[in-house]
């Protein structure tokens, strides 16, 4: 197996010299953010490319302010680093990049307070994380985190423990994957994933009240949808039973790309598979992932 590079307090080191204390915050208490980022393969011209570098570090900065976490780098220090990590690592394969800002110091008690703040950004190999092309899935008994309890904007590593919770339902009773419901009983969002109904004509979403993750893939699917397929797209409250009735649903996400699910809680959706509406985004969508659309060219940054 090849030496594995990460990025870590300022520099590109080999990932068995770095280490984290058991007694680290963020291993006891969760203090600390993160972020999903993709790097997409063309094969064709032989060429790698951050997918939407800039947005993915501009929502991690934000979630670090949230947090109390400071940080000594800019937007573009990051994704610079990113780049030159990709090339160390020599991908030549669509590739996962997971950056997590935290809380480094061992003092006990979980205080946001501590000034040890710390990055670390390492990749893997990633092709489809779904594992299907289509999707059952179930409205989970667990309800959402709320934003003045612990807000999901800020993509904060504690907060994951709610979407592994929904999750492990879901698969012990034979799903793909859970759905969400806010404490009003609003449809929110998947435990990794954004939430799309096609409904009249319309496609409809939660909105960033109803506790989502504004997530930087489904700001994309809505301006596919709008500019490039001229469907309305409508940022509303979702009842659950509209999931039942609705003609087409699908996730979206950076892990999850824009996966149809044709299923939920036994209830089919649509005609039982990947309706027109899903099937036109995500060609648009892996179109313009390696730089094919030359109108969505600055969403890709070339490594090599």
């Amino acid at each position: 197996m090849s030496e594995s590079y990460v990025f870590y307090q300022g520099k590109i080191v080999k990932e068995g010299e770095v280490s984290i204390s058991i007694r680290s915050k963020v291993f006891n208490y969760g203090l600390g953010c993160f972020e999903g980022i993709r790097a997409y393969f063309d094969g064709e011209n032989n060429q790698l490319y951050g997918f939407k570098l800039k947005e993915h570090y501009t929502r991690l900065l934000q979630s670090c302010k949230s947090l109390n976490i400071n940080l000594d780098y800019t937007v573009e220090e990051l994704c610079k680093w990113t780049i030159e990590l990709l090339k160390k690592n020599n991908f030549k394969q669509t590739t996962y990049i997971r950056p997590v800002a935290f809380k480094g110091g061992e003092g006990i008690g979980p205080t946001l307070l501590d000034d040890d703040n710390r990055i670390l950004i390492y990749c893997q190999p990633l092709d489809k994380y779904a594992g299907k092309p289509e999707l059952s899935v179930c409205v989970s008994s667990w309800r959402r985190l709320e934003d003045n309890m612990l807000p999901p904007r800020t993509k904060a590593t504690a907060a994951y423990l709610n979407s592994a919770l929904a999750s492990l339902e879901a698969a012990e009773a034979g799903y793909d994957e859970a759905i969400f419901l806010t404490s009003t009983n609003h449809v929110c969002e998947g435990p990794g994933e954004n939430l799309f109904i096609v409904k009249k004509g319309q496609l409809v979403t939660p909105p960033p009240s109803d506790n989502i993750l504004e997530g930087i893939t489904r700001d994309l699917v809505m301006k596919l949808a709008k500019e490039e397929l001229g469907i309305e797209v409508v940022e509303r409250s979702i009842s659950r039973t509209e999931l039942y009735a609705s003609d087409e649903m699908f996730f979206s996400g950076t892990a999850m790309e824009v996966t149809p699910v044709v299923k939920v809680d036994n209830r089919v959706i649509g005609e039982g598979k990947q309706g027109d509406v899903c099937a036109k985004i995500k060609e648009l969508f892996f179109e313009l992932t390696i730089a094919k659309n030359p109108k969505y060219a600055d969403s890709c940054t070339p490594v090599y």
